[in-house]
């Protein structure tokens, strides 16, 4: 048995939202649009493919052939513009399942990311890419199963729509829910089932509250929420450890500093995500393989 089928660990490649960023002032953060990686009981998910793929998949090369899982949380240019430039999916061998939902106009993730590449877009097509792509349409509030692996999903509140992700393996948890925006007189009930108790909570804090209300530049209805409303979440969900991710390219170290500060003083167990960052969760050594099919409605 290899050491990384006991793990669950979760590796930040990617964690600003909107633009890539790079610069003198975003050095310690990072720059790149989303993109994480976990190991899951020998199993490789990546979720969304943001400008951090690019990295992710250049950190890769030197471990071929690679299996793995991409699910798209939606297909906005800062979620998928990493996915032409990853280079493992342009070598044959390597295996790639990719998920997402279909879109409103009906489009599936294939059509989609088929779509950016091509001319006037990009100069090679989708069908360049020599690694067996199998694309794999799903619906928000369906539970996905590799092996002992459970990925819910659930939709949530974005315009054109997005999927929020929970990963349960053994008795650890991981939710990843960017690119939602919270309601204004409640907790969204769809983010609180996929954070339930996780162990760690990855959450959409693009702005603060004084951002979101702003008033002459508010962001009401842009889709985003904030990291107050993230602590607020961890609060409500019991969270063991908040990450506060996808994080506004206006916001340099400095301010991202000043957040992260003021987060801990409400959640001691909040952080805040910067590319490179691994995370662990202690998980115990044995599980039932015996998982039932299930699906969530609200």
């Amino acid at each position: 048995m290899s050491r990384l089928d006991n793990q669950f660990t979760v590796q930040f490649w990617g964690v600003r939202g909107s633009i890539p960023s790079p610069g003198p002032h975003t050095v310690r953060y990072g720059g790149n649009t989303p993109c994480i990686a976990m190991q899951v009981g020998g199993k490789r998910l990546i979720f969304d493919g943001g400008t951090g793929l690019h990295v992710l998949g250049q950190s890769l090369l030197h471990q071929m052939p690679i299996e793995g899982h991409i699910f798209f949380t939606h297909s906005h240019w800062d979620h998928m513009q990493g996915f032409p430039f990853f280079a493992p999916g342009f070598i044959k061998g390597n295996n790639f399942k990719i998920y997402g939902a279909i879109a409103p106009d009906g489009s599936t993730i294939e059509q989609r990311l088929n779509d950016q590449m091509l001319h006037p877009n990009f100069p090679v097509p989708l069908q360049i890419m020599q690694a067996n792509l199998n694309f794999c349409d799903i619906t928000a509030g369906q539970a996905i199963h590799i092996n002992d692996i459970i990925v819910e999903t659930a939709p949530l509140n974005h315009p054109g729509e997005a999927v929020g992700y929970r990963i349960n393996w053994r008795d650890g948890a991981a939710a990843y829910i960017t690119d939602t925006e919270h309601f204004p007189d409640r907790l969204d009930e769809n983010v609180l089932w996929l954070a339930r108790n996780a162990d760690i909570l990855i959450y959409d804090s693009t702005y603060t509250n004084d951002e979101y209300h702003s008033p002459t530049t508010p962001r009401i209805g842009w889709g985003h929420s904030t990291w107050q409303e993230a602590v607020k979440v961890a609060i409500a969900a019991k969270v063991k450890t908040l990450v506060i991710f996808h994080h506004d390219p206006a916001h340099n170290d400095d301010f991202l500093d000043g957040i992260g500060k003021q987060a801990v003083e409400q959640f001691p167990n909040a952080i805040m995500a910067r590319e490179g960052m691994v995370l662990n969760i202690p998980v115990s050594v044995s599980f039932s393989e015996s998982c039932p099919v299930s699906n969530f409605s609200v």
